[in-house]
C-alpha cells in the first residue's frame, strides 16, 4: 500500500491517516487544541520549516479540519481555527496523550494535567461502549464487515485469536 493511496483504502483508519497521519500534523493539532492559531506561532513553537508547515496547514484546510479566518485586513492576515470536524479529533489526541502519559512519561509523571471543567478533577480518557456505557478494551471488541466493505477480501485474518 502506497502512502498516497491511503485515502482510497476501505479502512477508516487508513483514510484518517491520509489526513492526520504524520508527526507534524499531530503536533499542529495539539497546538490548535492549546489555542495556537497563527502561522508564526506554530512555526516558532514547533521549530518546523515554513514549507512543511504550509503544506500541513493547507491539507488540514482542504480536508475541512481547519478553516482560515482573517484577523487583520491591511495587510490581510489569517489564523487557523478548528472546525467541527477538527474538534472531533480531540478524543484521538487525548487518547494519544494518555498513552504517552502512561508509557512515555519520566519519573516526574505526566507533563500536563487535563482537568474536567464540570467536576474540577484531573481526568484520564476512558473508552466506553456507546450503547451500554461499559468500559471497553481491545479484547472486548469483535469486528464485522460493514456496508463499506462490500466485494472485498475477508476482513479478519485467520491468525487472530
Amino acid at each position: 500500500m502506497r502512502w498516497e493511496e491511503l485515502d482510497q483504502q476501505p479502512c477508516s483508519l487508513a483514510r484518517t491517516l491520509s489526513v492526520v497521519g504524520d508527526r507534524w500534523t499531530l503536533l499542529i493539532l495539539r497546538d490548535c487544541f492549546l489555542g495556537v492559531r497563527r502561522f508564526e506561532t506554530f512555526e516558532r513553537r514547533l521549530g518546523i520549516t515554513r514549507h512543511v508547515l504550509t503544506d500541513r496547514l493547507k491539507k488540514l484546510v482542504e480536508h475541512g479540519v481547519l478553516y482560515k479566518s482573517a484577523y487583520q485586513e491591511r495587510p490581510r492576515r489569517e489564523e487557523y481555527r478548528l472546525t467541527g470536524k477538527g474538534l472531533d479529533l480531540y478524543t484521538v489526541i487525548l487518547a494519544l496523550v494518555n498513552w504517552g502519559d502512561k508509557h512515555m512519561a519520566d519519573d516526574r509523571g505526566a507533563p500536563v494535567k487535563h482537568i474536567h471543567k464540570a467536576c474540577g478533577h484531573a481526568m484520564h480518557p476512558q473508552m466506553v461502549c456507546s450503547e451500554c456505557g461499559e468500559p471497553i478494551t481491545a479484547r472486548d471488541i469483535r469486528v464485522e464487515a460493514g456496508d463499506g466493505w462490500q466485494d472485498r477480501a475477508p476482513l479478519v485474518g485467520s491468525d487472530r485469536s
